[in-house]
């Protein structure tokens, strides 16, 4: 199909579809979703010529996986936002079963994009191909095609390029599966974005001391805070363990330090990025003011997302709010961007027993718990938070089976700020030493319960919508 005849079945789309999902009660206030459709992986995040640019994956044709598009907001402040025109559409030889996810950089002052096509041919086989596109003076991207084919070794699940400049190169990490089904992440080298040379492969199964680790590795990042390397990735096929690795697949990280010349990483041990229910291919910028921030997709690819109701509405998934990654002892800590504190309201504050505390509203609000003793919460009836003193669980009820199920967290709990929305909350726990990020659908307005004889204190600040133009 055109590149016209796309757009235009897309345009339909949002336009007889766009009024049914805005008016959905578990439409978000103040995280990005699409208008309608499908929304999966954040892409090309990337702060350019002082203004933030995020890329999506998007099928505006239907609440499925079918061939994605790359849609495109922008802002000045990660608070206001504005639609850009559609920047990819699959529509040639090597991206006709989607334009996968990517990244983008500024070459020479170009916003380029650098992203997968993926081919599927019809004896179940398939290819990819690592492509580019550069933004023009109308700020559409035009495609140059291929600069990569799929490297001798690997199966066609090689996707997902992030590229970053070193030293004056171009390095690129690919999510890769190679011939013997073991996931990898490969390593390449380039003077000018076009003539890529492998470097090898930098981790993956059977790697590193690592033992059979999963037979895909999507979504790789890497980058540096401070003076240690940190790789992102999002593993498929790891075992469940009795309170970690429960989503259908992992997103998560490896600490160490790459040698760029050698390809060598040697690293630690994974740990999983976000504990909770739903969080998946996360990526990651370098922004003007030297903070590395990170956008993942509120999102599981398994079966069971398409039991949400806002099928029924003509839209599915959201964004996580931005977050800001720091280091501290070898490990990641995730914070709300500051950013969104321009969209507290007025402040409340309690303190005293959990059962007598405000039933307040959480529909759209940030809410800080202090307390280390134990207390249960309730969100809108729906979802539930419980601390025994030891372990945190989060526990809904399946949308498809309808049994209940749990998330974990082990520590010694101070504190957790909650920033909740019509249909997710995302929990910040000890400072965001840990994230739990989790899509619920209660009845609105959604309140909270707090349960226990025990103290605490709480501050509470209703959020304002976020401005999308």
């Amino acid at each position: 199909m055109s590149e016209a005849s796309l757009l235009k079945q897309a345009l339909r789309a949002v336009m007889s579809g766009q009024a049914r999902a805005s008016a959905d009660m578990h439409r978000p206030a103040w995280h990005l979703a699409p208008p309608v459709g499908l929304l999966n992986d954040p892409n090309g995040f990337i702060q350019h010529d002082g203004r933030y640019h995020l890329f999506y994956q998007w099928n505006p044709l239907a609440c499925a996986h079918g061939a994605k598009f790359w849609g495109h907001w922008s802002s000045a402040d990660l608070v206001h936002w504005r639609h850009e025109p559609v920047a990819l559409v699959p529509t040639e030889a090597y991206e006709s079963h989607g334009c996968y996810s990517g990244s983008a950089v500024s070459d020479h002052g170009t916003l380029t994009l650098v992203y997968t096509g993926n081919v599927k041919y019809p004896d179940g086989t398939r290819t990819a191909f690592q492509c580019l596109a550069r933004e023009n003076e109308r700020g559409e991207f035009d495609k140059s095609g291929p600069v990569l084919p799929l490297p001798d070794g690997y199966s066609g699940h090689v996707r997902d390029p992030k590229v970053w400049q070193h030293n004056g190169l171009w390095y690129m990490v690919l999510g890769a599966q190679d011939i013997n089904l073991h996931g990898k992440v490969l390593l390449l080298r380039s003077a000018d974005l076009t003539r890529w040379e492998v470097v090898g492969e930098i981790a993956g199964s059977g790697l590193n001391g690592l033992g059979d680790f999963g037979y895909m590795w999507e979504c790789p990042d890497l980058f540096s805070l401070g003076e240690t390397d940190v790789l992102i990735c999002c593993p498929q096929g790891l075992a469940a363990q009795s309170e970690r690795y429960l989503n259908t697949f992992q997103a998560g990280y490896f600490t160490g330090r790459l040698d760029h010349q050698t390809g060598a990483f040697p690293h630690g041990e994974f740990t999983e990025l976000d504990l909770g229910f739903e969080f998946y291919a996360p990526q990651t910028t370098l922004s003007d003011d030297g903070r590395r921030l990170l956008f993942g997709w509120m999102g599981i690819p398994d079966g069971d997302e398409f039991y949400q109701p806002t099928v029924q509405q003509g839209w599915i998934h959201t964004m996580t709010c931005p977050r800001e990654l720091t280091l501290h002892d070898g490990k990641i800590y995730q914070q709300p961007a500051r950013e969104l504190q321009q969209l507290r309201g007025e402040e409340q504050r309690w303190q005293g027993m959990a059962d007598e505390a405000p039933h307040w509203n959480v529909s759209q609000a940030e809410l800080l718990i202090q307390t280390s003793t134990p207390f249960s919460a309730e969100l809108g009836g729906v979802l539930t938070l419980q601390w025994d003193g030891e372990r945190l669980a989060l526990s809904r009820r399946n949308l498809r089976s309808g049994e209940l199920e749990h998330r974990y967290w082990r520590g010694e709990l101070r504190e957790l700020r909650l920033l909740c929305d019509h249909s997710s909350v995302e929990i910040f726990i000890n400072q965001g030493a840990a994230v739990m990020s989790s899509r619920y659908f209660p009845t609105q307005p959604a309140h909270i319960r707090l349960m226990g004889q025990e103290s605490m204190a709480l501050c509470h600040w209703p959020l304002s919508d976020c401005v999308i133009e």
